[in-house]
């Protein structure tokens, strides 16, 4: 052996005389003693503390903007204490069979999990593992939320010394009675009345199971907000903790196979949010919930919530519903107008404020509210947005035409579109056809086969980028030429929004309603009201010329007048169940909807026709006029202010060529008053509204140029009396104005 083979075979040795396994066990046990003493150490040093603040909860506090009462929420209205004698014996097995099946028999710790919950903090992956009812019960009511291994280890230590000096009943109650439900329900006794109406004592066995699984995800698992993965979820949790009742024997398995899911009741406002407050309360904690402040640590309490809203226009917005819209309905008496919902939105251009917000007749009679809902089309107040999407990627015509406010179309109704694989010839309002208008005369009238046409020559996808852009959310919004009819989902919000940023000539306005949110231990980072420029000045502002002239003399003239300057456009959805007028000034961007919603149980859409006894409820009757009555109001009786418009696009048309002869065309109305019927045909000049009793004047166009409009189908011989063509196509003439 050389004499570096025998320096190895030493060393090796060494290494093993350092590593024998006695060495190694008395190592280990070294450590375990270690750890033992520590935790002894531990165990003396902790004591079980006094009650934390959370399971003696304040209240939140709501204020308008000038700093004056709104509301004021907390543990009075959320949060009622119940004995466990008052929870039926099943529902609180329930509860022990989802979170803690060995809870009866348990030391009140679950080692495995707090090992892994300490081993995930330490690595950063969040709160997760097992932990026991007497473990989550210590936590809620002495220590606090936070994910800290201090934290822990006080957890694990308090609820050791918990469960020898606490019945296992009492630490159940405690449970039961601090744990958070969501829908802003502490406690077992408010949670029963939120989902499903009634006091803890009369919970069934089914119900209860719903609660005990509901704890797992609140917000998830709400049945009301639940997506469908959610409710997959929920049912198969709530199918788990029943099952497990079964096994522990406190549930009869005959009785378990007849009990079928129960699907809890539509959220109701808290006492003390009746009219407006409720839905200005909900809009508040819906923008703190997106900034990452959670219903549990809302409902901890403890917040001074400034809104954005100004006391005096919210009043002014909430006359107007009054004077406008309420006065005239017989919501008693007359079916139609018992499904009448009002929403509307109001939004400062300049900061992105909510400055007014109207939910519905109120909190407590219609939890849902009619500001923020996206269940409903925004009709063709999308229009002004495929304009937009035209200007802001120079598209041309099918004829080469760069599209701008003096580009010439084919306004023939149910005309089909050129240059699309997806079939699509929407009727316009009333079936009228138009002599070659203008763009500007497209956006006067409405005039589906204009704008229909408009989508394909900028494509869908480029048009649906721009809307995104703007703020228009992505929610049922296929890339095809029918959303020129706005057939995607928004709310007033969303349409607020989106119209302060062509206010704001084309930089983003994103509608904020929290001011500010204080609490002692967090902060709430607001939201940004003004974002970037997302499309061009001059698109922005070519597009506000453009709505100026629908106020001033096309289907938005309900809400002209010369005491301020005003840009918007009408929107009535299919067979008129939404109708809706988006409008802005200078200083003020609003948004009003009417929405047909069925009484009956289930709820679904329904038609606004025949609304206040008045034929049908287009965006520009009762919207506008509630639109009017309150930006008239919230701007002191007028303004001065003007838009300072910079770089209109006229765009191009082709040369006209008058022909010798003049020829009569389909008659125009000066405004877009729509019925269920279709007009007569080309050839004749009448027209006629059955349904609203309406029939204004008609404007005969003059002589007829000689040319074919930009994209005119080779042989242009609608309307006629022949059948659409298949594809895409609204089931009767109420889309468009």
């Amino acid at each position: 052996m050389g004499r570096a083979d025998a320096r190895r075979a030493a060393g090796s040795g060494g290494i093993r005389r350092l590593f024998t396994w006695r060495k190694m066990l008395g190592a280990f046990f070294g450590l375990c003693l270690l750890v033992m003493g520590g935790f002894a150490a531990l165990y003396m040093y902790v004591d079980v503390p006094q009650a934390n603040a959370q399971a003696q909860k304040q209240s939140n506090v709501y204020k308008y903007s000038d700093g004056t009462l709104l509301a004021r929420t907390g543990s009075g209205v959320n949060r009622e204490i119940v004995d466990l004698s008052a929870v039926p014996e099943k529902v609180q097995h329930a509860f022990v069979a989802a979170e803690n099946k060995s809870f009866y028999r348990d030391k009140g710790v679950d080692l495995k999990g707090t090992t892994r919950g300490l081993l995930n903090t330490l690595t950063g992956k969040g709160k997760q593992g097992g932990s026991t009812i007497t473990q989550q019960y210590v936590k809620n009511y002495y220590l606090t939320q936070d994910q800290t291994v201090s934290r822990k280890l006080k957890e694990l230590v308090i609820s050791l010394k918990v469960d020898q000096s606490t019945k296992k009943d009492d630490i159940l109650a405690g449970y039961l009675n601090t744990v958070y439900y969501g829908r802003g329900a502490s406690g077992i006794q408010a949670a029963a009345q939120a989902y499903y109406g009634v006091d803890a004592k009369d919970l069934d066995v089914s119900q209860g199971a719903y609660l005990a699984a509901l704890l797992q995800a609140p917000s998830q698992y709400d049945w009301a907000v639940a997506s469908a993965t959610g409710k997959k979820l929920v049912k198969e949790r709530w199918a788990y903790t029943l099952d497990n009742m079964v096994d522990e024997g406190w549930l009869d398995p005959a009785e378990r196979a007849k009990l079928t899911f129960p699907a809890p009741d539509a959220p109701k406002a808290a006492p003390g949010m009746e009219g407006q407050t409720g839905y200005l309360v909900e809009a508040a904690n819906q923008e703190m919930a997106r900034q990452g402040v959670t219903g549990e640590m809302l409902d901890a309490g403890g917040w001074t919530i400034t809104l954005n809203i100004d006391k005096k226009k919210q009043k002014q917005l909430e006359k107007a519903v009054d004077r406008k819209l309420e006065s005239q309905l017989d919501r008693k008496g007359n079916a139609t107008d018992a499904t009448v919902q009002a929403g509307a939105t109001s939004v400062d251009p300049k900061t992105g404020k909510v400055v007014a917000l109207y939910g519905g007749v109120g909190a407590t009679e219609h939890w849902i509210s009619n500001a923020t809902r996206q269940d409903y089309q925004p009709a063709s107040t999308f229009k002004p947005l495929v304009l937009a999407s035209a200007l802001e990627n120079g598209s041309k015509t099918q004829d080469g035409n760069l599209i701008g406010l003096d580009t010439v179309y084919d306004g023939t109704s149910k005309r089909p579109v050129v240059g699309s694989d997806t079939p699509f010839a929407p009727q316009n309002e009333d079936d009228i056809s138009y002599d070659h208008p203008t763009v500007q005369k497209a956006m006067d009238k409405s005039i589906n086969s204009v704008f229909a046409q408009m989508v394909v020559d900028v494509t869908p996808k480029a048009v649906k980028k721009t809307a995104l852009a703007l703020g228009v959310p992505d929610k049922n919004f296929p890339e095809r030429p029918a959303v020129t009819l706005g057939t995607m989902n928004a709310s007033t919000w969303d349409m607020a929004g989106v119209y302060a940023t062509l206010d704001n000539h084309g930089k983003k306005v994103t509608p904020t309603i929290v001011k500010s949110a204080e609490h002692r231990d967090r902060t709430m980072e607001p939201v940004r009201g003004i974002g970037g420029q997302v499309i061009s000045r001059a698109s922005a502002d070519t597009v506000t010329k453009a709505l100026t002239e629908v106020v001033d003399i096309g289907s938005g003239h309900e809400a002209n007048t010369t005491a301020y300057d005003a840009a918007g456009k009408t929107g009535t959805s299919e067979n008129n169940k939404s109708a809706w007028f988006a409008a802005y000034t200078p200083e003020l961007s609003t948004v009003v909807a009417l929405y047909g919603e069925s009484t009956k149980e289930g709820g679904g859409q329904v038609t606004l026709t025949g609304t206040a006894n008045s034929g049908r409820a287009n965006g520009g009757g009762f919207p506008a006029r509630i639109w009017a009555d309150y930006t008239l109001g919230a701007l002191g009786g007028g303004s001065d202010a003007t838009f300072d418009l910079e770089g209109v696009e006229h765009g191009e048309a082709p040369p006209v060529t008058r022909s010798p002869s003049s020829t009569p065309s389909e008659s125009e109305s000066p405004e877009e008053t729509p019925s269920e019927t279709p007009s007569a045909p080309a050839e004749s000049p009448s027209r006629t509204t059955p349904g609203d009793g309406e029939s204004p004047p008609a404007e005969t166009p003059g002589d007829t140029p000689s040319w074919t409009p930009s994209g005119s189908p080779s042989a242009p011989e609608w309307p006629g009396g022949e059948e659409q063509p298949p594809g895409e196509r609204p089931e009767n003439g109420l889309l468009g104005q």
